[in-house]
Parts: C-alpha cells; sequence; structure tokens
C-alpha cells in the first residue's frame, strides 16, 4: 500500500435514561414486558392526544451537559421530525434540531499519546421509537410499542475520532460519567446506549474530510472495535482501486464481520423540521441550573483522590476500584460498616474481577451486599476462617444471598482453634512422613510446606496456616 491513510470517526451516542416513565407520557419504561403493555395514547401517536415533558428527562440532559463542560441553551424547545416508519406512530419524532438543550462541549480521554480532547457539537432530548419484530416463519413484521416515548438524549461528537482505540475511550468516558450521574445503566446489550459510528478515511495529512458512512446495529465495544476496522479497510481498498466510496448508511453484522448497505443517505434528507406546536418552550433560570450543579456526584477524578488521601490506598487499587460508580459505592458502603479499607480493596480487585471476568459481567450487574462483605472480612480478622475458606463462601456470597456468618456455622467451615486436635494430628503427619522430615533437618526449608499442605489436608482445610506452621517447627 502505497499511501497512508487516517480514519476520521464521528459518533453519535444515544442513551436511555434512567426515568421510571416515559417523556412525554406517565407509561413504565422498564425493559421487557409483555409487548405494548406500557403504552397509552400518548406514546402510541393517538390523534388529539397531547405529549407532557417529564421533568426529570430535563434534568438528567442538563446534568450530563454540565458533566461534558457544554454550554446549557437556557431557552430551548422541541421540533418534529417527520418521516414515515411502521415502528413510528405518529408518523414523526419528537427531537430538537435548532436549539437542542446543550451545545459546544468536550470530554477529555486517555490515549498512548496522552491526554486528548474530544469535542461534543450537542446533545438534544428526544423520544425513542418503537421495536419492529420479524416474523421469519409467518413471513411478517409486528410492532411493539413499549420502547416508543422512551427518553433519550442523543450525545453528538466532533469528527476528532482518529482510531479504534480512542472510540472506545471516549465511549467508557461518557458511559462512566453517565452512570456516575445515575442518569442511565449504559447496557449496550440492553440497547440502553447505541452508538452510530459516522468513519471516513483520507490520505494523511489531507485538510479535506473523505466521504462518509455510518454504521448502525453497534452493541458491543467488541462490535464497534470490529466495525472501524472493516469498513477502514473496505474504504481503503474502494479508494485504492480508483472508485469513490458513496455516502449511505450501512448495517454492520457481527456474526459475518461484514457491513452492508441499508439506504443511501442524502446530506440534505429532508425530515420537514418544525417546532412541535403541542410543547411549550423551555426558559431555565440561573436558579435551576445552579441547582442540578449543586446535584453533581463526586465524579471519579475527585473520588481517586479522595480514596488515596483518606483511606491510604495505592494508585493502582483506586484505579480499578473508582472505574464503575458500582464498585466505588460497593467499597465506600463496605468500608461505612466498619471494615478494612485496604481488604475490601483487595475482595473487589482480587476476587470481584476475577469472576466478572470469568462470566463476562458488568459490574453494575453485582448484586452482593457490602453487609456480607463486611461480615466476611470479619470472620477472617478473628481467625474464625482461614483465606481458603474465606475465597470459597465469598464465590457463593457473590452469586446468592447468604448471611456469612450463619453459612460458615451451617457448614460447619470454622477453623478449628482447638489446640490439642491439632497437636495430634501434627505428630500423625510427622510420623509420616519420615523423607520430608529428614530433608527439613538436612536444611530443606520447602520442606516443611509438604507437611503443612498434609496437616491441613487431615484438617479438611479447617485450621490456620500460621499455627500449623508454629506446631509443625516446635516439634521439628
Amino acid at each position: 500500500m502505497g499511501k497512508n491513510y487516517e480514519t476520521v470517526i464521528g459518533l453519535e451516542v444515544h442513551v436511555e435514561l434512567a426515568t421510571k416513565t416515559k417523556i412525554f407520557c406517565g407509561c413504565s419504561t422498564a425493559f421487557g414486558g409483555a409487548p405494548n403493555t406500557h403504552t397509552c395514547p400518548v406514546c402510541t401517536g393517538m390523534p388529539g392526544s397531547l405529549p407532557v415533558l417529564n421533568k426529570q428527562v430535563l434534568e438528567y440532559a442538563v446534568a450530563v451537559g454540565l458533566a461534558t463542560n457544554c454550554d446549557i441553551t437556557q431557552y430551548c424547545k422541541f421540533d418534529r421530525k417527520n418521516y414515515f416508519y411502521p415502528d413510528n406512530p405518529q408518523n414523526y419524532q419528537i427531537s430538537q434540531l435548532y436549539l437542542p438543550i446543550c451545545r459546544n462541549g468536550y470530554v477529555e480521554i486517555e490515549t498512548e499519546n496522552g491526554t486528548k480532547d474530544i469535542g461534543i457539537h450537542e446533545i438534544h432530548m428526544e423520544e425513542d421509537a418503537g421495536k419492529l419484530i420479524h416474523d421469519e416463519w409467518d413471513d411478517c413484521s409486528y410492532v411493539d410499542y413499549n420502547r416508543s416515548g422512551v427518553p433519550l438524549i442523543e450525545i453528538v461528537s466532533e469528527p476528532d475520532m482518529r482510531s479504534a482505540d480512542e472510540v472506545i475511550a471516549y465511549l467508557e468516558k461518557l458511559k462512566m460519567i453517565v452512570q456516575y450521574l445515575g442518569a442511565s445503566d449504559c447496557k449496550l446489550q440492553e440497547g440502553s446506549m447505541r452508538a452510530d459510528v459516522n468513519l471516513s478515511i483520507r490520505e494523511v495529512g489531507a485538510k479535506e474530510f473523505g466521504t462518509r458512512t455510518e454504521m448502525k446495529n453497534l452493541n458491543s465495544f467488541k462490535a464497534i472495535r470490529r466495525a472501524i476496522e472493516g469498513e477502514t479497510e473496505r474504504q481503503i481498498d474502494i479508494i485504492e482501486s480508483g472508485e469513490k466510496v458513496i455516502q449511505e448508511t450501512r448495517r454492520w453484522d457481527d456474526n459475518e464481520g461484514e457491513s452492508y448497505a441499508m439506504r443511501s443517505k442524502e446530506d440534505a434528507q429532508d425530515y420537514r423540521y418544525f417546532p412541535d406546536p403541542d410543547l411549550v418552550p423551555i426558559s431555565l433560570s440561573d436558579e435551576f441550573l445552579d441547582e442540578i450543579k449543586s446535584r453533581q456526584p463526586e465524579f471519579r477524578n475527585e473520588k481517586m483522590a479522595r480514596y488515596m488521601e483518606e483511606y491510604k490506598l495505592p494508585e493502582y487499587d483506586v484505579n480499578i476500584i473508582t472505574e464503575s460508580k458500582k464498585m466505588a459505592d460497593i467499597f465506600e458502603n463496605t468500608v461505612a460498616i466498619g471494615a478494612d479499607p485496604k481488604k475490601v480493596s483487595n475482595y473487589l480487585m482480587g476476587e470481584t474481577m476475577r469472576i466478572l471476568k470469568e462470566k463476562e459481567m458488568d459490574p453494575q450487574d453485582i448484586s452482593f451486599k457490602p453487609e456480607a462483605l463486611a461480615k466476611l472480612i470479619k470472620l477472617q480478622e478473628s481467625k474464625a476462617i482461614n483465606g481458603k475458606v474465606a475465597k470459597d463462601v465469598f464465590e457463593v456470597l457473590f452469586f446468592e444471598d447468604i448471611d456469612p456468618e450463619k453459612y460458615v456455622e451451617e457448614k460447619g467451615l470454622k477453623t478449628v482453634n482447638d489446640e490439642g486436635a491439632l497437636r495430634k494430628v501434627v505428630e500423625e503427619v510427622i510420623k509420616n512422613n519420615p523423607q520430608s522430615v529428614e530433608d527439613y533437618h538436612n536444611g530443606k526449608e520447602k520442606a516443611i510446606g509438604f507437611l503443612v499442605g498434609q496437616t491441613m489436608k487431615a484438617m479438611q482445610g479447617k485450621a490456620d496456616p500460621a499455627s500449623v506452621n508454629a506446631m509443625l517447627k516446635e516439634f521439628l
């Protein structure tokens, strides 16, 4: 390949807000539910029904805007975006074109060359459409309007990203900000965070942008990375063979590992936008903005500094714990009950991360209670159970709502602190392993490890390894 190309990427990220009810009516936003049960005349677009804005949607949108360094539009309104599609019951979608709620922001990401600001062109509020379910057997499509009217914010970035790594870093950052705010759970697999990727390529050093394509249907970070790499290659091949990239919307098929054209996209696709006549414009006072500012949570950077200062934790620990709001909450709540910060941190970084990785779970899905973890740490500190048993109990506690104290009692996992019983076992082990005893006396320190192992086995793992070690040394 003679020429060097660079990729230019901008994202449109839709985030489903964590309100209990929809954006313009009182229907539930809960995920799941039998088709068309979370619906009413407003969200199914019945003639004559009137939308009323959910105040919580506005508050979340402003909070996200403030956290992403945006200017907040204090006089803003809703517009109708007109298009026909079976899952869009009114034949228009209520969105914001002329006066979006937030503009001109940025988030800072970490790249291999240091930090970089990714510009945010705007954030606007809008309603989601329904969902088409295609039935292969009957060769027909059904519409489920449960999702219709679920509140979204659309975060439109500037074309500032140059690689899949930067895109993932940007999305991780957005996801973290939104989760810290409690504005959404951002579960890509449930569609509560969706990203469309606008991508073009140009020769390195070129000023002009190339022709871009938009890719949809990306529901995991892995799929996004693969789609970016696949589309970059496709566009380079087209240009290298002397042809032109067509501006179009493409659908990424993650199983096939390739994208295919959905529809050609003209720049001036005519949605005949006009201000929504049923919704009054929104005027935000300075007091309202100050109120939202005062409710902003402690974000990751502040948390990290505080954890190192207040709990004397190493930076490595703090980095891992604060990466998700859920982990940080569990950490703080467990410590608040009185558990040792470093021990709590060790459980989160070690066992918790291991299980999440093995089961391919998100920290959001952690369900164990801080009280249970605090009790487990106490049991270990008081030497009621040893480290090995504690790990086994944690594994159960992670998936089941158990009381560690009762569980240890019922399963007979308590450490045997009966010195007489231990003495008997140690004498047996020494008698049965003359070779190891001799090795130890000949200066082989390691031999004692084998004897400790044999003793623990005979005690069914219920002895304190330190006591076993000490007693063996005394006998030897």
